[in-house]
């Protein structure tokens, strides 16, 4: 029975004068099956760095006792390209191959031994070989084997060297080798890039029978809903815990929202009152005479007096309470995102076609004979690796002519680029934000800040500073700023936390323009309901339309 600790206590990880991790606490019971989220850049792989012990806290407490093993699976296997597919298997059953080790060397210590020297001895060797047993040591060359089948490299030859295989079989090789080591606690960074649906699929069913510890890290919704019970989320130096599964995290974040919008909502009712407390005392105390008619001189005017004393007493609390409320202002949570439409009919809907492509050809990368995007249509677009997906966007978007062929568009295209915008690296997120666009940067910045995709603490960065994921948001920022007809979005969940994957298929189902996606996100391709293009080898495989409704 696997009985594995896991505990942070106030723990802190720095690197230089950044504080990645911040006074982070929290604990995972063994057995449990646990994600970590949160945005690229956020300090999830420090995480996980730490927990394996390749990397040490700065302040506070880790605890990790693990008797049967640890297995990290990183992003890249750090293995020169001359080794073999042998020496990665090796790396990643190292405790194995040490157990080993020292069952041989055991062994070999037992000749010439009696009586208690050799009892003495046989017990240590008993000792060591439960270990390897518990760990089914015996099996695990063919663990590799049947991972890797699994996993989408049936027969990967051992003596193979690495600098032959390609980055996505690199990873599947590290990963069916940490999955054969059957460590009491795997933690995994990433484990489904580079998988297809089949793979990823018995990935899922191999972790859920797992008998041990799984901490892994992930954006993949459909991942987080099969396998994890618990969610931690880590943002801005800090580590969320999250139970009842990806179900309970999203409910979690939504009952967050309303309690934010709540308490917003209060602050903004209790300034109101006040102020307008504080201005009624003020018009009654100016509708008190400030002279009383000889004849009532004396009982009356005191009698005024007092009252006007009251309303002075009830305005000054007034205007200390809004002056202690404007101190100290509550803000409210971030508005949805939304996609802006610019060309509709009085009814709101579209009429003209967003795009229209006519025996379109890029060399050999890319022929469409014909293709046609309603003013409100949904086309998702798939294929392999080196399809032609990117190369159709790029053509759609105007920013490669193709050989062949005409391209129409209507309006104004919005593109998320699959790559990044090669922006001047000494921009400011907001200067990044407002790249190329007129007006205040000021206004611009306020309008950076509304749509919570920041925070005011990130505005000093520059764009050299920030993670791929951080980029990403201000891509992300401009294309919800101003009205698009046509959406191009080339791998829009890639190195987005999934609340924020979540939020921004909320804005496209509210969007009355058009949408064409690429995405291997299989949550988003379930929910797709438009029409399907099929790519391979830069040909039209197949093309099905959208169901009428």
């Amino acid at each position: 029975m696997f009985t594995a600790q896991l505990s942070l206590q106030n723990v802190t990880r720095r690197y230089d004068d950044h504080t990645v991790l911040d006074d982070v606490s929290f604990s995972i019971k063994p057995g449990e099956k646990a994600a970590v989220i949160g945005d690229n850049g956020a300090g999830k792989s420090t995480l996980l760095r730490l927990i394996a012990g390749q990397d040490r806290p700065d302040n506070g407490e880790l605890t990790v006792i693990t008797p049967g093993g640890v297995g990290h699976l990183a992003q890249s296997l750090a293995l020169p390209p001359e080794a073999s597919v042998q020496d990665a298997v090796d790396v990643a059953l190292a405790d194995l191959r040490d157990l080993e080790a020292r069952m041989r060397h055991a062994e070999a210590g037992l000749k010439g031994l009696t009586g208690a020297e050799l009892t003495a001895a046989l017990d240590a060797y008993a000792r060591l070989l439960a270990q390897y047993e518990a760990r089914a040591g015996y099996e695990a060359d063919a663990r590799v084997d049947i991972a890797l089948h699994g996993l989408g490299l049936p027969g990967l030859a051992r003596d193979r060297t690495l600098g032959t295989l390609s980055g996505g079989e690199r990873s599947r090789l590290a990963l069916a080798a940490t999955l054969a080591s059957q460590p009491e606690l795997l933690l995994l960074d990433e484990p489904t890039n580079d998988l297809d649906d089949q793979a990823v699929g018995w990935l899922e069913a191999h972790l859920r029978a797992h008998r041990g510890t799984v901490l892994a890290v992930t954006h993949d919704r459909v991942f987080l809903e099969r396998v994890t019970t618990t969610i931690l989320e880590v943002g801005e130096g800090k580590v969320t815990r999250y139970g009842d599964g990806y179900d309970g995290y999203l409910a979690a974040k939504a009952a967050e929202r309303r309690r934010r919008l709540q308490e917003y909502e209060d602050w903004c009712a209790e300034l109101a009152r006040n102020q307008k407390l504080a201005a009624t005392n003020v018009a009654r105390l100016e509708a008190i005479p400030r002279k009383l008619p000889f004849a009532v001189f004396g009982h009356g005017g005191f009698r005024s007096r007092s009252r006007g004393h009251g309303a002075m007493g009830r305005i000054r609390n007034a205007k200390e309470r809004v002056e202690r409320l404007t101190d100290h202002p509550v803000a409210p949570p971030p508005e949805p995102l939304v996609f802006a439409a610019r060309m509709t009919t009085t009814d709101g809907r579209t009429s003209q076609p967003a795009a229209e492509l006519t025996d379109v050809r890029v060399g050999d990368r890319l022929h469409v004979p014909s293709l046609r995007v309603g003013g409100e249509e949904r086309l998702l677009i798939t294929g392999p690796n080196g399809a032609g997906k990117t190369t159709l966007m790029r053509v759609l978007a105007g920013e490669l002519r193709p050989d062949e062929g005409t391209v129409r568009t209507r309006g104004r295209v919005g593109h998320l680029r699959q790559e990044e915008t090669p922006w001047p690296p000494r921009l400011t997120v907001p200067q990044a934000f407002a790249y190329g666009r007129g007006g205040d940067l000021d206004e611009h910045t306020d309008h950076l800040l509304s749509l919570g995709l920041f925070s005011p603490c990130d505005l000093r960065l520059k764009l050299s500073e920030l993670s791929y994921g951080q980029r990403r948001r201000i891509e992300l920022a401009r294309l919800v700023s101003e009205p698009v007809d046509l959406l191009l979005l080339d791998e829009p969940t890639n190195h987005l936390s999934p609340a924020l994957v979540e939020e921004l298929e909320g804005a496209l189902a509210g969007y009355r323009g058009a949408v064409v996606v690429v995405t291997h996100d299989r949550r988003m391709r379930t929910r797709f309901t438009g029409t399907h293009l099929e790519l391979n080898a830069g040909q039209v495989a197949q093309l099905q339309e959208a169901a009428a409704s």
